[in-house]
């Protein structure tokens, strides 16, 4: 498919601004997987952000996991691709193996735990602990959208593509 990119001042205006993000998933050798509590609000969730313009996204999870958490990662794979709806945010997910450091929260981290996956359930909000566990089965990478809250049913999503295209 031929795209056309315009720079024109009304191109610019339609075009819908993203922000993508990496976060990874680091499972330990005995199935805990590496988690914080957010210090802006107290979530927990899995260690990731922005990615930066001059990286990879591979190097983008390393150096996320690495600042907020202080454990060092080799990057597997990608397991899945998150859209946040509401504020068109993509997160791209990746399973990592740690490979040294010592956990320590910082400035964007109240704390570093070691989670099984029954407490990942427990502590995280349904649209990250999702990330998780899309993660360990094996069968990725998942495509997910939510609105910030909850997943949005493929189906439910499907249609709305088909509204917003005209084909419904």
């Amino acid at each position: 498919m031929l795209l056309y990119m315009s720079t024109s001042r009304e191109a610019r205006s339609s075009m819908p601004l993203h922000s993508v993000s990496v976060a990874g998933v680091v499972v330990r050798e005995d199935g805990r997987l590496l988690a914080i509590r957010r210090a802006d609000n107290g979530t927990w969730e899995l260690p990731g952000g922005v990615l930066e313009l001059d990286e990879t996204p591979e190097a983008g999870v390393a150096r996320e996991v690495l600042e907020e958490t202080g454990i060092h990662v080799e990057v597997d794979e990608l397991t899945g691709v998150y859209k946040n709806t509401t504020r068109g945010v993509v997160a791209l997910v990746f399973r990592c193996k740690p490979s040294g450091g010592i956990e320590r929260t910082s400035s964007e981290s109240t704390a570093v735990a070691w989670l099984t996956p029954d407490e990942v359930a427990e502590r995280m909000a349904e649209v990250f602990a999702i990330r998780l566990l899309d993660a360990l089965d094996g069968n990725g990478p998942h495509v997910r959208s939510h609105d910030g809250k909850r997943l949005i049913p493929v189906e439910s999503q499907l249609m709305l593509d088909g509204l917003a295209s005209g084909d419904a």
